[in-house]
């Protein structure tokens, strides 16, 4: 049986991901980055813990656990990236260098092309997940009026150009005004920015790109998402259906529920 090794960035969906892959019986080796990845994942299963920017002694360790099968999951913030190039082990800053640009989809795809002449075969980890898939239509709260639609509307056809462009997966945005666009903060930064720009009441709308490869960066909301709206007093929270992973469910939508929250999912062609 072939033996999947799961690169575990930060959060709780490498965590889903080694949950119902051993569930499923799959042999599971995990590497995770100190500093970064959730401390719990080692009780699932074994767990090598490495620094970023390791990226030979990864390597290495992969090879030498007999794995095949790879999946990469977990948010490494891209600003933290940037910053830590100086610390990385020559491997690293070699595979930097050669890289046209730093955006999130250059840097991801080179990775997964970099495994692949390694001799490693980077898989779709969506059929582990697919549970956590946004189905279309009404996930919380009421249905939003006329107006509220149209900034919908609005903001996940602006959102879908900017995730082209791998700007950002989040627009924010209030009475058909893009008000803040995501960039290297991460998305609740973005949130919270557009509440201080625009006051309560703003839009949150959240993308994958066209042709999205699910193998990587895919759209991800939870709890957290909800409690940099809250204080950013936006109302609706607007994702594509189907290529958005929705972590934490239950108490997703009990927030949501508590917050006045409405949360909705399209699908966009």
């Amino acid at each position: 049986m072939s033996k999947i090794g799961l690169i575990a960035g930060a959060g709780e969906l490498p965590v889903e991901f080694a949950t119902n892959a051993v569930s499923k019986g799959k042999h599971l080796q995990i590497y995770a980055i100190k500093g970064i990845t959730d401390r719990k994942i080692q009780n699932i299963a074994p767990t090598k813990w490495l620094n970023l920017g390791e990226a030979q002694k990864l390597i290495d360790s992969m090879k030498s656990d007999g794995i095949t099968d790879v999946v990469m999951l977990g948010k490494i913030e891209h600003f933290h990236v940037i910053k830590s190039i100086h610390r990385f082990d020559r491997r690293a800053r070699q595979f930097f260098g050669q890289l046209v640009d730093k955006r999130a989809k250059s840097i991801l795809e080179a990775v997964l092309n970099e495994l692949k002449k390694e001799g490693f075969n980077p898989i779709d980890p969506t059929p582990y997940l697919s549970g956590l898939l946004v189905p279309e239509g009404l996930i919380a709260g009421k249905q939003p009026e006329e107006e509220a639609l149209k900034d919908i509307e609005f903001g996940l056809s602006i959102a879908k150009e900017v995730a082209q462009l791998d700007i950002g997966q989040t627009v924010v945005v209030k009475n058909g005004v893009v008000v803040a666009v995501e960039g290297l903060e991460g998305t609740d930064k973005c949130i919270l920015r557009g509440g201080e720009l625009a006051g309560e009441g703003t839009v949150v709308c959240k993308v994958a790109r066209r042709k999205q490869d699910m193998r990587y960066d895919v759209p991800v909301i939870g709890p957290r998402t909800l409690k940099s709206m809250k204080k950013a007093k936006a109302k609706i929270l607007a994702v594509e259906a189907e290529k958005t992973l929705l972590l934490e469910k239950a108490e997703f939508k009990k927030l949501a529920e508590k917050y006045q929250i409405t949360v909705i999912s399209s699908k966009i062609s």
